[in-house]
């Protein structure tokens, strides 16, 4: 142990002792309970770990990074009330689609809150949530992979009467994702015509349909002219399947992070489909009709119970900081796209999301992610999205098999520039989470503003003075001029 410890202190790592038994008992119980063998191999790993942890931050980085982490979150006041006008929204939009007669598939649909603002991750301001729209098909489904296992044609195993039959292509079986999603948008612009904002000053109004996107997108704007939108909602309908297809069944390795326990709970639960068209030219009937396969509900439960142990974030004091590290990581994604917005079109937050997860397998225990190592943590995840740029290769969390950096959705020139802009972000401190620099002041930093003030006094009284002096000066100038002229 002293062998070992020392070892790592010539590498700069002073507090790896008490990292090791750390990590020693919490995993075998008190030191007594062990083996030396044991205990060896154990301080083993901790050594890999250690030597594989991201080099230490310098202090005025590391407090700005606090800083950032601070402000990202979302005011008390502002939440409640996005979540007011929100909530009034989804609860009559729901009562209007159970009563609605000229379209039964709708009766039966609950909504699942999910995206960034229900992880409780969201940035900045409330101003944007994702409601998935769960409808039920009361019959075997088929799913047919149409890609790297995120798309799929929906078929029905046999013909069916059931309100599903209006959504079906000629064949009677394969479900049309176009077919629901247009009938999404006709209800909620349906519904539009009859409900009021409860404060009659905003309205809500139904967004364009963006090619590629399986949410109807409403904003929310004042009511005078040319507001500015305050809150976007999208509502997601997406159908129910109860097993998982086949490229999804073996996912991601979280044993050591959540369980085995865990993760089985974790794929008992059904999965969703949404209607995603497919990216292409030239498409297939069947990949014009394409569903693809969302997880949205999954990443919830795991960001809210992210923990190694149960008790991760019950308290104070068993606090962690995987949260504020992907807030912060969404917010320097947000800097690169608003700085780049040409090259890094492809870019979004799910990279980050992702890049994340994986992240959380690597470094499992708590011990890793406590607040006081929020600056190391976070350098170690931009270091991580940083890695898969470089290697384009970032796998899907849940289809292991699909790569989100492979050439046909991330192109490889993009993918060069990403890395290169997150390497200059590593080397240069972050200067897109620096607050801006501030506006130099007119008065001298080495005077007083009272100093300024009362100078600035004298010099009007001085300018006063020399102009009434001189206007004296002409009126003697003129009267001697006038009795030069009658002298002569």
């Amino acid at each position: 142990m002293y062998r070992t410890h020392l070892r790592l202190r010539e590498m700069g790592k002073e507090d790896t002792q008490t990292e090791a038994t750390q990590h020693i008992e919490d995993v075998r119980g008190e030191p007594g309970a062990m083996s030396p063998r044991q205990r060896q191999k154990d301080e083993l790993l901790v050594f890999k770990e250690v030597a594989n942890e991201s080099p230490s931050v310098p202090a005025e980085l590391a407090n700005w990074i606090k800083l950032n982490a601070k402000d990202l979150k979302i005011r008390q006041k502002d939440r409640c009330w996005a979540a007011e006008v929100v909530n009034d929204f989804r609860e009559n939009l729901l009562r209007f689609l159970k009563s609605s007669t000229d379209q039964p598939f709708f009766q039966n649909a609950e909504f699942l809150n999910t995206g960034s603002y229900f992880e409780k991750v969201k940035i900045h301001s409330p101003d944007e949530f994702d409601m998935m729209l769960k409808l039920q098909v009361r019959t075997r489904l088929s799913l047919s992979e149409l890609d790297g296992g995120l798309f799929y044609r929906i078929s029905l195993i046999r013909p069916t009467r059931t309100p599903v039959q209006a959504f079906l292509l000629e064949n009677k079986l394969t479900l049309s994702s176009s077919k629901v999603l247009s009938e999404m948008y006709r209800l909620v612009r349906k519904f539009l015509k009859t409900y009021k904002v409860p404060d009659t000053s905003y309205r809500w109004e139904v967004n364009r349909k963006r090619p590629y996107s399986p949410a109807v997108t409403l904003s929310l704007y004042r009511r005078e002219d040319n507001s500015d939108e305050l809150i976007s909602v999208d509502v997601v309908p997406a159908l129910e399947v109860q097993s998982w297809p086949c490229p999804a069944r073996n996912g991601p390795d979280v044993d050591n992070w959540l369980g085995k326990k865990v993760w089985q709970e974790i794929k008992g639960l059904p999965c969703f489909f949404v209607p995603k068209r497919l990216k292409g030219r030239n498409l297939s009937e069947d990949a014009k009709e394409s569903w693809r396969i969302s997880f949205s509900h999954i990443e919830k439960k795991i960001m809210m119970s992210h923990g190694n142990k149960k008790t991760c974030c019950e308290s104070a004091a068993t606090k962690c900081c995987r949260k504020q590290c992907l807030m912060l990581l969404k917010s320097l994604i947000e800097g690169l796209k608003q700085r780049f917005p040409k090259e890094l079109d492809r870019l979004c937050s799910y990279h980050g999301k992702t890049a994340f997860l994986h992240t959380l397998c690597s470094r499992f225990k708590d011990s890793m992610w406590s607040p006081q190592k929020l600056p190391t943590c976070f350098m170690h995840l931009v270091g991580a999205l940083e890695d898969h740029a470089h290697r384009a290769d970032l796998p899907h969390f849940f289809v292991p098999e699909c790569n989100l950096f492979s050439s046909a959705s991330f192109p490889r020139r993009a993918l060069l520039f990403l890395y290169n802009a997150l390497g200059e972000q590593r080397r240069e401190g972050l200067p897109l989470l620096r607050p801006p620099a501030p506006v130099p002041s007119l008065i001298p930093e080495t005077v007083s503003a009272e100093t300024f003030s009362e100078r600035s006094t004298e010099r009007s009284v001085m300018a006063t003075v020399d102009s009434g002096f001189m206007k004296l000066v002409l009126v003697f100038a003129v009267a001697f001029m006038c009795t030069l002229f009658f002298e002569t």
